[in-house]
């Protein structure tokens, strides 16, 4: 398969236009009632490494079907325009690439985490086991 444009220019064109935070700045705001924390690593990585606390799971591969309205997919929890959801990965590959398709899709109120949850185990901030609840 020739492919015209490799993984790294998705992500260069990501960075240019996603907003990412600090695991800092993302700790700060794990309290904020205005902000989503969004895991969109598999569900097997879940179960392996825990989440940020508090944070809610939208795989990857059905982000875009459960964030758009006229999708039969929909998550009525991620159409909430007044809150900024910021996704995370397992290093902010795949998170950068889903801001980027939000945005192109319409969203402005999303961030991704830098260095994404590898950052965040190694920053030395809370992790908490998988959660049951289904979204």
């Amino acid at each position: 398969m020739a492919l015209k444009r490799g993984f790294k220019a998705l992500l260069a064109e990501a960075d240019a236009v996603a907003t990412v935070l600090s695991v800092d700045e993302a700790e700060a705001r794990l309290n904020d009632p205005n902000t989503v924390i969004v895991d969109i690593r598999d569900i097997r990585e879940l179960d392996r490494e825990g989440m940020v606390p508090g944070a809610r799971h939208a795989p990857r591969g059905m982000l875009e079907f459960w964030a758009a309205p006229d999708s039969p997919y929909h998550k009525q929890w991620m159409a909430d325009e007044s809150k900024t959801y910021v996704f995370y990965c397992q290093s902010a590959w795949r998170s950068a690439i889903a801001v980027k398709d939000l945005m192109d899709m319409g969203a402005s109120n999303v961030a991704h985490i830098k260095g994404g949850f590898k950052a965040w185990k190694e920053a030395g901030k809370s992790i908490e086991a998988k959660s049951a609840k289904k979204d």
